[in-house]
């Protein structure tokens, strides 16, 4: 019979940044790697600017700027952790674009992360790019891609439970 009434709410995340896309396990932050905050991707980034990857509101921004958190309209949470360690660096190199409650569209500025001052400094500029409240996902399937730009390409589809 039909299945109009099964439809599954799926959800695309977009690349929030230029770059070359990871495989998790390959972060170096066992917290991550292992998949402690959640389950994702991480990019190797080419460039500072970081894009909303979904539509949604802000509702974490570390002061250090280093990492943001948005919820979806469908209540999934995404966690962007720009580098490895890098909240060692209090705040430098990292600037904002946005505030906690701001609401924000896919491809919306969100952070600047200076890459050669991170890696000045000795930290990855490896970016995590997680769903922390991995309850609400029935399945989560990465894209097999290398190379992403930034607000074009999906690097995740999300099917979410009913």
């Amino acid at each position: 019979m039909f299945n109009i009434f099964n439809k599954q709410k799926s959800l695309s995340i977009y690349a929030p940044m230029n770059g070359k896309l990871i495989d998790l396990t390959e972060v170096e932050d066992p917290v991550f790697s292992e998949k402690m905050v959640g389950d994702g991707v991480a990019i190797e980034p080419n460039e500072n600017i970081v894009l909303s990857p979904v539509k949604g509101k802000i509702t974490l921004l570390f002061p250090t700027k280093h990492a943001i958190g948005i919820e979806t309209e469908e209540g999934l949470e995404i966690l962007i952790h720009l580098g490895i360690d890098t909240v060692e660096l209090k705040g430098e190199g990292f600037n904002a674009f946005v505030k906690v409650g701001d609401r924000v569209n896919i491809g919306d500025k969100l952070l600047e992360m200076n890459i050669e001052i991170i890696q000045e400094k000795g930290k990855s500029t490896h970016t995590p790019i997680l769903i922390t409240n991995m309850d609400k996902v029935k399945e989560l399937k990465l894209m097999n891609k290398d190379s992403v730009k930034a607000g074009k390409d999906i690097i995740m589809e999300i099917i979410l439970k009913d």
